[in-house]
């Protein structure tokens, strides 16, 4: 017998009133979000949400090394291998039943907590960013790499790369850089750090308080909690913040060629940087001209509208060859030498744009009811 992918259990408090804990436990795939986690994600979520003695919720992971390193690809290859430019049924449930969970999280009626220690990537970064109370460690590293398998940063990341200061989530999303606790609290993407020895210390907390089942004061008092739980943390310097004015410049104006000559011509003797800007240059430039047409497009767009949208470029992205291929040079054979089409940004058409953005099916949206 295998363990289940998504454990649950309850914390009971002392007035009788519970908190839900969902734990990701496949720490062997550094907790990599699969169909099958959320599909027990929803309907547990959604009798949390609906149970009056359940006054909040804990989303957290096994293992030392992770919290979610994002999305469970390996299976989707396949079916982008055997579909092609075809309809690809796998596909559409993959996205449209993540995106359904993330937004759930955006929309949780009650204290939502995400303890995201170790590794946060893509998929990882989409459950967390939505939660009323996000919680990072002194060992979180934080991205959205999607950049470097061609795809972009989805699962809500044209919503919420947005809402960072200045341009930096546009940085974030052409440079895949990496964030530790303080650059994720400063980007809006984290609350607080609270060391990972002190969780147990939290989970008491919670056990002990007295929760009065009501979300305004709930949210209060857990923040309430975590701030005792944090108190004296190590405050470790943020790149991001160091660095703020650059990366405004390097992301100024509305013409990708141009941010993608100053990322090419950049000098600096920061490694975090420089890397950043290796990176762009090895990337996909579909993903790079997408999610710069993402960020043009969102800026007064709702959330439930971001992810309709999301999704049809997610389906886009596994119509087309990058996607497929930047899954098999990172994931599948490893050589880390993908063989991108177009393989520069001069080579892309507005036309080539609007097919990953089109409408691939008719009928209603499956993420319709997302308000």
């Amino acid at each position: 017998m295998t363990d289940p992918v998504v454990l649950f259990k309850e914390i009971k408090a002392s007035n009788g009133k519970r908190f839900g804990v969902a734990t990701l436990n496949a720490p062997a795939s550094l907790n990599a979000l699969s169909v099958e986690m959320v599909r027990l994600l929803i309907p547990q979520l959604r009798e949390w949400a609906q149970d009056e003695g359940v006054v909040g919720v804990l989303l957290d992971a096994s293992g030392e090394k992770a919290f979610c390193a994002g999305g469970d690809l390996r299976q989707l290859y396949q079916t982008l291998l055997e579909c092609g430019p075809a309809r690809n049924t796998y596909a559409e449930s993959f996205f449209s039943e993540e995106y359904e969970l993330d937004h759930m999280i955006h929309t949780f009626p009650k204290p939502f907590l995400c303890w995201g220690h170790g590794i946060v990537m893509g998929g990882g970064v989409g459950l967390m960013a939505g939660a009323s109370h996000r919680v990072v460690t002194l060992q979180s590293r934080i991205a959205m790499p999607e950049i470097s398998i061609g795809l972009y940063p989805d699962v809500g990341g044209s919503w919420f790369l947005r809402r960072t200061p200045g341009r930096v989530g546009l940085f974030l999303a052409l440079t895949a850089a990496p964030l530790n606790a303080a650059d994720a609290i400063f980007c809006g993407l984290a609350d607080i750090v609270v060391p990972q020895e002190r969780k147990s210390q939290l989970l008491e907390a919670i056990s002990a308080h007295a929760w009065k089942g009501e979300a305004k004061v709930d949210r209060a008092a857990l923040s309430r909690l975590l701030a005792q739980a944090g108190e004296g943390a190590e405050r470790q310097p943020s790149k991001v913040r160091e660095h703020f004015d650059t990366i405004n410049e390097l992301m100024a104006g509305d013409d990708l060629l141009d941010i993608a000559r100053r990322l090419h011509e950049l000098k600096s003797d920061d490694p975090w940087l420089q890397n950043a800007a290796k990176t762009f240059a090895k990337g996909a430039p579909s993903s790079a001209a997408l999610s710069f047409e993402l960020w043009q497009r969102v800026p007064r767009m709702s959330l439930a509208e971001v992810f309709r949208l999301e999704y049809w470029a997610s389906l886009g992205f596994c119509a087309h060859k990058d996607f497929a291929e930047g899954i098999r040079a990172v994931l599948i054979d490893k050589d880390r030498t993908p063989r991108w089409s177009p393989a520069t940004l001069e080579e892309i058409t507005p036309e080539f744009i609007e097919d990953h953005l089109r409408v691939r099916a008719e009928g209603l949206h499956p993420l319709a009811a997302l308000v």
